[in-house]
């Protein structure tokens, strides 16, 4: 389970996934790594070795899908966003020195964020997931709250951000399917074979011109 966001005016940014099939995954995952890398281990420097690697390993792996599902995001103030897992840090939309449109690949989700940083600090705030088994994006409330922040940023591209949220929610609000929308578009889009990728901003604005 995760941290909740304490405060009347914060807006969870999260989008849910179940506990009990993340944590499956990330068990196996973590187990079926640990034991490939051990056994190669094994094979060179003999079977001890090999297996305090695979325990290492696998201990490595499961702390840090236990620390990404504690992971809390939400929106403090109107523009701040809150980024917790074992520290907390936080990065102002209005102020941010870079906003980036990144794409990641994992296991058949692709995942649309938008990377926040400011201060030295970066956050990657999930937009959407898509994958053959279902969809999950961000709720309209919090789309709009994001999108009258990033228009009231003063990092130029902002606005184009704003603009793409707000598409979203038109697509949301005339029914079309997710196929249709905006941000499965430009997950759709992005080449494969990559884990993570940043999308090029001049790309991007082309995109949101074309929706209008």
């Amino acid at each position: 389970m995760t941290d909740k966001p304490a405060g009347p005016g914060n807006t969870p940014l999260g989008i849910v996934e179940p506990t009990r099939r993340r944590w499956r995954a990330s068990i196996v995952f973590a187990v079926v790594v640990g034991a490939a890398i051990g056994g190669v281990v094994g094979l060179i420097a003999g079977r001890w070795p090999g297996l305090v690697t695979a325990a290492v390993i696998a201990a490595l792996l499961l702390f840090m899908a236990w620390a990404f599902a504690r992971r809390t995001l939400w929106l403090e103030g109107g523009s701040r966003v809150v980024a917790r897992t074992i520290g907390r840090k936080s990065v102002d939309l209005k102020t941010a020195e870079q906003l980036e449109l990144m794409v990641t690949d994992m296991r058949g989700i692709r995942t649309v964020g938008l990377l926040i940083s400011g201060g030295g600090k970066s956050i990657n705030l999930p937009l959407a997931t898509y994958s053959g088994t279902g969809v999950r994006e961000l709720g309209i409330l919090v789309l709009r709250k994001l999108a009258d922040a990033l228009a009231a940023s003063e990092n130029t591209g902002g606005l184009v951000f704003s603009q793409l949220l707000v598409a979203q929610l038109r697509a949301e609000a005339k029914g079309e399917a997710a196929a249709d929308r905006p941000l499965y578009r430009i997950a759709s889009v992005a080449p494969t074979g990559r884990l993570a990728q940043r999308l090029h901003p001049e790309a991007i604005t082309r995109f949101v011109a074309s929706l209008e």
